[in-house]
């Protein structure tokens, strides 16, 4: 059994940095793609980042590019998302991933991943 738990949630305001992370219990890191998405009220789940093992590739949505960045700690069987300059349009409910790390579909939909966390409520002020 895998579960993700995330936490580094909270308030912010624009322009501001958050720190996520979400710990995997049940599996190493190494035989995972991991992913984060988000959720705001009214609208559907969104790929944010992921990143896979295969060539270590990391993936990032257009609105996010340049400004957030996906790492791992793998003593600490972590995933981290860094956030920096945030927007209001960021606030949301955001989602860590786990799936199969040789998916022959695509990381950036939900379906590529089995295992959800919980979620964390990054708010932005604008």
């Amino acid at each position: 059994q895998v579960q993700l738990v995330e936490s580094g949630g909270g308030l912010v305001q624009a322009g501001g940095s958050l720190r996520l992370s979400c710990v995997v219990f049940g599996r190493t890191l190494s035989s995972q793609a991991m992913g984060w998405f988000r959720q705001a009220p009214g609208k559907e789940r969104e790929f944010v980042s992921a990143f896979t093992w295969s060539g270590g590739t990391t993936y990032y949505a257009d609105s996010v590019k340049g400004r957030f960045t996906i790492s791992r700690d793998n003593a600490k069987n972590t995933v981290h998302l860094q956030m920096n300059s945030l927007k209001p349009e960021d606030t949301a409910v955001y989602y860590c991933a786990a799936g199969p790390k040789d998916y022959s579909g695509s990381y950036y939909y939900t379906t590529a991943y089995p295992y959800w966390g919980q979620g964390t409520q990054v708010t932005v002020s604008s």
